[in-house]
């Protein structure tokens, strides 16, 4: 089993990985991308999307490799949305750069920004109190509360339908050795706001999370960023806080507050059948979506 969350059996299971894509350069090594392959509806053909997350590929020895020296027919895909890890080594040469991403590494100075300190060292006053347990250790009432205050942030959000994981993601994602959850309890003992943090390519990633509606102005999820600093310090990791929905937004410049670096997302719109792309991408709205058929219709 992989030693890192995004390519762990409990991960792949849950987002329901069915094939992996394996690159072999004829001296031994290779790569190895984990793929969901699912039909294109109305054809019969099929595309393909890297599971949710920061799944890159399992790198053995190979990496960066070039696009063009790959003959993509022998997938039998018309398309392949690869999804990489943050700041490499990256499985393929040329991706897209998707998004500047905030992180918080325990080896440099770590000064939040002076309104996000007042409001934790003010949150911590009122009796708000943070702890983090592996999720394989969590109560049932801990996973439950995650769960639902994911959930009730994703409506407040107005967040897409793909976001909303099933109670078996959750159940699969639970169980695994490299995810933790850390929680924040009101004065009244109640959830405040929890996140389940996991740990993958040498970062632990603050993965889904929220905030419950009752508690939302006090903020109590700041009271979270040091408890996952100390987590990322013994993990000798650093913590990826990811970036915002647009280049320079308020998500963007409220996660900037934490960090003391940055890195950088990317991802690789494959073609590997450039004729059914063409054929089936015409009449879609296009632009910046990938594969443009899966657009809107114009």
């Amino acid at each position: 089993m992989s030693s890192d969350y995004f390519r762990s059996e409990q991960h792949l299971r849950a987002e329901g990985v069915t094939h992996s894509l394996i690159v072999e350069d004829g001296a031994g090594r290779a790569l190895r991308v984990p793929l969901i392959v699912r039909p294109i509806e109305g054809t019969g053909f099929r595309d393909a999307v890297s599971p949710y997350g920061f799944p890159g590929a399992e790198l053995n020895g190979l990496s960066e490799v070039p696009v063009d020296a790959i003959d993509w027919r022998g997938t039998e895909l018309v398309s392949i949305f690869l999804r990489d890890r943050i700041g490499g080594p990256y499985c393929f040469a040329g991706g897209r750069l998707r998004a500047e991403v905030c992180l918080i590494d325990p080896k440099l100075p770590v000064r939040f920004r002076s309104d996000h300190g007042a409001d934790i060292r003010r949150n911590a006053r009122r009796g708000y109190v943070s702890a983090v347990v592996p999720a394989k250790d969590a109560p049932p009432e801990q996973r439950e509360a995650l769960k639902a205050i994911y959930r009730q942030t994703l409506v407040r959000n107005q967040a897409g339908e793909r976001y909303f994981f099933t109670d078996a993601w959750f159940e699969e994602v639970f169980t695994c050795p490299f995810a933790w959850l850390v929680t924040t309890r009101a004065p009244d003992g109640g959830v405040a706001s929890a996140a389940l943090v996991v740990l993958s390519d040498g970062l632990l990633h603050n993965f889904i999370g929220g905030t419950a509606d009752a508690y939302l102005a006090h903020s109590p999820a700041k009271n979270e960023f040091p408890v996952m600093v100390e987590l990322a310090e013994r993990l000798e990791a650093s913590v990826h806080l990811g970036g915002g929905v647009l280049p320079g937004d308020g998500v963007e410049r409220y996660k900037r507050g934490f960090a003391n670096a940055m890195s950088r997302f990317h991802t690789h719109d494959l073609i590997c059948d450039p004729e059914a792309y063409a054929r089936l991408s015409q009449g879609h709205a296009g632009g910046d979506f990938f594969p443009a058929y899966r657009a809107p219709l114009s």
